[in-house]
């Protein structure tokens, strides 16, 4: 920009002094720029740091927020255990063709962390450290608190990408000019490289803020159990656990609050409703929470909400009635599904033997599994959809659903005959369940059977489900409370990676024959984008093994 500018007046001075033939001086080519939005001319006061922390919070909603073409949140679940794809597209449901140097999905994530991330998280570190800038903080716990917050988010995206490409480059500095020579860490060495992140963020975040939606010391806390649990390091990861569990600032949710606690429900559903996840609300489970407004500048409205209902919701409103005539039209407590992520027989049914009246997960309140007809014209409005049978029906339009997805679907769909079936609900990261849930895990690999059913007797104690006993735990049990407690909320394909069970455990749940048959223990790990590849021509950025 600078540089046309100065063109255009050489060129105009020029012109001036054929038509005058006078000289053009050199106050008329000296530019006074009327603000100046560089990092330099921001990163000078704590008000410019708290603009690129936004910026920060909106790079990290992305990961959630981004147009379907990315296709990445939905395929956390997809091709799981949990979940399959709803349509029966042999490129989405065949491993072999779903994940490719090529894939939207792998490039997208891929350009996520390196392009947005790291750079704004890079930058608030490097210049926060500025010796020159030392003097723009009110005080040093604050100059600390912005780098342990953009350290955390550094943290986050490497063990997410370990969790998804194993060994990838660590990018822990901001780069002046371009460089064209990465190469592959080791995964241990990203999964350290979090730790050291998250032990500082631990350290210098505050315990409360304000602002909802900012991190906390007890986000980095979970987040490191969980790292140091893919790290080995079991006891830490307890201790870890701990500062969160023992810090008096949380509790599982076990009576109703909030928005709809005077209509039928339970304490589990009112986690969900709209206007419920954040701590201002009552909520005191939640630790980390994605942050949707709709209708507002940056409240990631329009087509760029939570997509959650979206994706997860069935397809209803193309079904027929036994007359075939059109049945059902969209209503805004059930929101516009479109069918994508179809949960499996697996959770639907398995998980919930022996519990099936008693767990509250598995309440009317948090279980769709009858539909009604909702268009009044139909002759069988108000009544019960029938038996499905068709795989269309059955896959994408109506299925049994967890209900957290629900939510008022925003007024800028509401007026609009194409709606989007985004929500513009708060989404919660973490939250204390899972605490617990990884606390378990890590007694579980002390081989502390006994504190490990007590941490996962917390959890469904508070779902009204029967207690288990020390024997009762393994492996497979954690994955099934977490798929009970956690469903549509963990990126359960990253949890499944770092616990080494991808590939059987699609090979045993997936309800797409395609999808169990084409699994290869290579797609455990994603391929390198190959856009990655081609660029970086100083140095051989070395291709997942397999692909």
């Amino acid at each position: 920009m600078r540089t046309l500018v100065n063109l255009t007046s050489k060129i105009l001075c020029a012109a001036l002094l054929i038509v005058t033939g006078q000289s053009c001086s050199s106050d008329f080519l000296n530019e006074v720029p009327l603000s100046n939005y560089s990092t330099e001319g921001v990163l000078t006061s704590e008000i410019g740091f708290e603009a690129y922390m936004t910026a920060m919070h909106k790079a990290a909603r992305d990961e959630m927020a981004a147009r379907d073409a990315s296709r990445y949140f939905y395929i956390m679940s997809a091709s799981t255990d949990i979940a399959s794809f709803g349509n029966n597209s042999a490129s989405s449901n065949n491993y072999n063709t779903l994940l490719t140097p090529t894939s939207t999905v792998t490039k997208y994530v891929w350009d996520w962390a390196y392009e947005s991330m790291f750079p704004i998280a890079n930058t608030i570190i490097a210049y926060a450290s500025k010796p020159e800038l030392a003097d723009i903080w009110s005080s040093e716990e604050k100059k600390n608190a912005m780098i342990a917050e953009a350290k955390f988010f550094r943290a986050y995206t490497h063990n997410m990408l370990a969790n998804l490409y194993g060994g990838v480059p660590i990018i822990d500095t901001i780069y002046v000019s371009p460089k064209t020579n990465f190469v592959r860490n080791t995964r241990e060495e990203v999964l350290q490289s979090a730790r050291a992140d998250l032990e500082y963020a631990s350290k210098w975040l505050p315990a409360t803020v304000k602002k909802q939606g900012r991190i906390v010391k007890a986000a980095a806390d979970h987040l490191l159990t969980e790292v140091y649990i893919s790290l080995g390091e079991y006891q830490l990861a307890v201790e870890s656990a701990n500062k969160v569990i023992n810090s008096g600032l949380y509790k599982l949710m076990d009576e109703r609050f909030g928005t709809k606690m005077n209509e039928p429900g339970d304490p589990f559903s009112d986690m969900f409703k709209d206007g419920n996840q954040n701590r201002d609300a009552g909520n005191l489970e939640s630790i980390y929470v994605w942050q949707f407004e709709d209708m507002t500048l940056g409240g990631q409205g329009g087509s760029n909400g939570n997509n959650r209902l979206r994706n997860w919701g069935p397809w209803y409103e193309r079904l027929t009635d036994p007359a075939g005539k059109s049945g059902m039209i969209v209503v805004d407590s059930m929101g516009r599904g479109t069918g994508q992520v179809r949960p499996t027989p697996y959770f639907l049914y398995n998980v919930w033997k022996g519990n099936w009246d008693n767990d509250m997960r598995n309440s009317v309140h948090n279980m769709r599994r009858e539909f009604r007809y909702t268009n009044s014209k139909s002759a069988y409005f108000g009544q019960l959809v029938e038996p499905r049978k068709t795989e269309i029906d059955t896959m994408q339009n109506v299925y049994p659903y967890p209900r957290k997805i629900e939510g008022d679907i925003g007024t800028l769909t509401n007026t609009s005959t194409s709606w989007s079936g985004r929500t513009y609900q708060d989404f919660i990261v973490y939250r204390l369940a899972e605490t617990y849930l990884l606390r378990a895990e890590a007694y579980f690999r002390l081989n502390d059977l006994e504190n490990a059913a007590k941490d996962i007797n917390v959890v469904r104690e508070r779902a009204r489900a029967k207690p288990i006993q020390a024997s009762d735990v393994t492996e497979d049990y954690i994955l099934d409370e977490r798929a009970r407690e956690l469903i549509t909320e963990e990126p359960r394909r990253r949890t499944l990676v770092r616990m080494g069970r991808l590939v059987d455990r699609v090979r045993k749940y997936s309800i797409r024959e395609l999808t169990r048959t084409s699994i290869q223990d290579f797609h455990q790990w994603w391929p390198i984008p190959q856009t990655a590849i081609d660029s970086n021509v100083g140095a051989k950025l070395e291709q997942t093994v397999g692909y």
